[in-house]
């Protein structure tokens, strides 16, 4: 039955969810009345995880932001900027921004099974938490687990794969802590 139903609301080939489900969207996700989610964005947001957009926050163009396995909760005044792909389980603060390019997933492949194909491997999650006043340089990636403090920037190219501690400005992939703030 669960399997039956997830095949009615996200398509087997394309994985987003099908057009009646995202048409319903306006009525299980939950947008402060002066967000702004770009008409050109595909958000594959689904009714059985979270999705919030807190006040004053954006979702630029030609981004893709996807609850599919995990909550995707962005705080106040806080900006996905052009071309990024946020994949929950992600947490995102107030006052956060996103430069273009970047990468946030708390979704991974499994692949420890050398006699199973890659796409038979079940996909593992670790919640990505970006704390408040960040910044995130163009071109970045911030994989699974990550926890990145408040008030830190993180230079344009960096691959996180570590946690970052407040007030720091970490660079390089993958990044290290280079100063702090």
């Amino acid at each position: 039955m669960k399997s039956f139903l997830l095949w009615l609301m996200i398509h087997p080939v394309e994985t987003r969810p099908r057009l009646w489900l995202r048409l319903l969207r306006p009525f299980y996700t939950h947008c402060a009345w002066s967000s702004v989610i770009h008409f050109s964005s595909r958000m594959d947001v689904v009714p059985f995880n979270k999705f919030q957009l807190g006040k004053r926050s954006v979702v630029e163009s030609f981004s893709c932001v996807n609850n599919c396995v995990g909550d995707v909760l962005i705080g106040d005044n806080s900006r996905v900027g052009l071309h990024n792909t946020v994949i929950g389980p992600v947490r995102i603060g107030s006052h956060v921004n996103l430069a273009q390019g970047v990468v946030v997933t708390g979704l991974n492949h499994g692949f420890s099974d050398s006699e199973k194909r890659i796409d038979e491997h079940r996909v593992v999650t670790k919640e990505v938490v970006i704390d408040d006043d960040v910044w995130i340089g163009a071109n970045c990636v911030i994989t699974p687990g990550v926890h990145i403090g408040k008030h830190c920037v993180i230079g344009a190219g960096s691959v996180v794969t570590h946690d970052i501690p407040p007030h720091s400005l970490a660079l390089g992939a993958p990044a290290k802590v280079v100063k702090n703030i």
